[in-house]
């Protein structure tokens, strides 16, 4: 990194006001134009990112009162202090979702499952995450700006480490249309919250995912964000039938339903790609349902994918947030020495470990007590003549020849648990070789707060309702009232002021100890 030092030194003599990012600093391994893009992303949001965190530690301490540490959510799972996000921001480019997942897999912990699919859709899209063993899937590089929505390559690789999520596609606001081919099609573009569907009657006028949700009788529109809002059946049916319906020569409730499905059918085939490429069975999965949208879809979602089980937490349209008051502080720092396991300098590698390693802990020890932080060794590793790398831990303590066999053992169990084979005998070569320090999780109580006095049932609600080909009354209940242990059985509908849960078929519901509404669909239905 020495030149880039002299570089940087210079320049703030000349220009004291810049700000300067570091490759070596941002991104410090090989793959000369990934490593170029990620600090270009950097340097372009850094100069905006440091004046908003100054703004926004100022502003809370002179109207707030709070002067305590702040941290700032990163992709990878973790928090950093205003410091290095200040310097940084390229990596928080992905922390909402990361959150999401995050609070998705305490929540799995806390409920005895360790395999779930993360789902989270929200107005403008939807994402999921496969979670493994309640283990996060970390990758060392994602995309952005991509100009073909969701074709890999089409975007800036940003190389930095990230939970790893998929776009699955639509939100409520993505918009529906009939294409030059005639054919329904569901999105990417969306109405956003403003002028947003038409049954918001803010001015949009174009049919959304939501209006196909009202129209189907899934929403209240005398409910929607608690009664805080209300909704226009009338103008959600209009746009229906004006833009769809009649195009197609469907009724409205057809061309409702059409919108739903399809966007049901998309976000399956895509979380259903992430899996496979993951080595993973998503039918051994359960559908971890949050977001405003997601406990509307998530039942219909399942089914298509075979899952037999979902999850709907309590609040779901803030769990993201609730993921955020569980994150540890986490520092991610990596170097590349590339080199076969048999011909690598050992104490090279030791002598990099440690560099990273005190870098590490000097970072966070302004933030957590010594003897909380945790540290954990990984390289990137492949077969030699590969293309691309596979994370592996590496063991702690000192490295040499003699431990090669542990370190291809481990880097070939992660491989197997990925591609689904190994490779007996051929060479492995070392990439990258990376540190993970932590703090400690912070407590998260799933203690429900327990049910108010009242009635659980509502009432009921003309829906549509797949097995029977169309609408019928299914009974609706107050989430807020019902206690942990309580059961139902669907279909049914589950009203809270974040969201909406859709029991779309025959299923057994259970509510967990912490409010959480487990589903166990008894049959397949279309």
């Amino acid at each position: 990194p020495a030149h880039e030092q002299i570089a940087r030194a210079v320049l703030q003599q000349v220009l004291p006001d810049v700000a300067v990012s570091l490759s070596s600093e941002v991104a410090p391994e090989i793959r000369e134009y990934e490593r170029s893009v990620t600090t270009l992303a950097n340097a372009y949001v850094q100069p905006l990112a440091e004046r908003y965190l100054t703004r926004l530690r100022r502003r809370l301490a002179a109207e707030c009162g709070i002067e305590g540490a702040l941290h700032i959510m990163q992709s990878n799972g973790g928090v950093a202090d205003f410091g290095d996000a200040g310097r940084f921001p390229v990596r928080a480019v992905e922390s909402g979702p990361a959150a999401g997942a995050l609070a998705a897999s305490r929540y799995g912990k806390f409920l005895g499952r360790k395999t779930l699919v993360s789902f989270d859709m929200g107005g403008t899209t939807a994402k999921a995450c496969m979670i493994s063993g309640a283990r996060l899937p970390v990758a060392e590089e994602f995309e952005v700006a991509r100009v073909r929505r969701f074709r890999k390559g089409s975007g800036f690789p940003i190389r930095i480490p990230a939970i790893e999520l998929i776009e699955v596609g639509t939100g409520g606001g993505s918009i529906a249309r009939v294409d030059a081919l005639e054919r329904l099609a569901v999105g990417p573009d969306s109405a956003g919250a403003a002028p947003g569907p038409a049954c918001y009657a803010l001015g949009g006028t174009m049919p959304t995912v939501t209006d196909a949700d009202l129209a189907l009788g899934y929403l209240d529109p005398e409910f929607f964000l608690g009664g805080a809002m209300t909704l226009d059946p009338g103008a959600a049916s209009a746009a229906i039938g004006e833009h769809i319906g009649g195009p197609l020569g469907l009724v409205i409730s057809e061309a409702a339903w059409s919108i739903h499905q399809i966007a049901n059918e998309s976000m399956a085939a895509a979380a259903r790609v992430h899996a496979v490429e993951r080595g993973k069975d998503i039918t051994k999965a359960s559908l971890f349902a949050f977001g405003g949208a997601g406990p509307v879809h998530a039942c219909g979602i399942a089914r298509i994918l075979g899952c037999r089980e979902v999850v709907y937490p309590a609040a779901a349209g803030v769990i993201s947030a609730i993921g955020l008051l569980s994150v540890p502080l986490v520092l991610d720092r990596a170097r590349s020495l590339p080199g076969q396991l048999e011909d690598l300098e050992w104490e090279s590698v030791c002598s990099l470990y440690r560099e990273l390693e005190a870098g590490a802990r000097n970072r966070l020890v302004r933030s957590v007590p010594a003897n909380e932080i945790d540290i954990q060794r990984y390289a990137d590793l492949r077969y030699k003549g590969q293309g691309f790398e596979v994370r592996a831990p590496i063991p702690a303590g000192e490295l040499n020849a003699d431990r090669i066999g542990e370190i291809r053992s481990r880097f070939e169990r992660a491989y197997q648990e990925r591609y689904g084979h190994r490779m007996e005998g051929a060479p492995v070569e070392a990439v990258t070789w990376r540190v993970v320090a932590r703090g400690p999780e912070p407590p998260l109580s799933f203690a429900s707060a327990g049910p108010k006095d009242g009635v659980e049932r509502k009432g009921v609600r003309r829906a549509w309702m797949p097995a029977s080909g169309g609408f019928r009354e299914v009974p609706v209940y107050d989430r807020y009232l019902l206690a942990p242990g309580a059961k139902l059985t669907g279909p049914a509908i589950i009203e809270e002021r974040e969201s909406t849960v859709i029991v779309n078929g025959e299923a057994n519901i259970l509510v967990a100890p912490d409010g959480s509404l487990v589903a166990a669909l008894r049959e397949s239905e279309s």
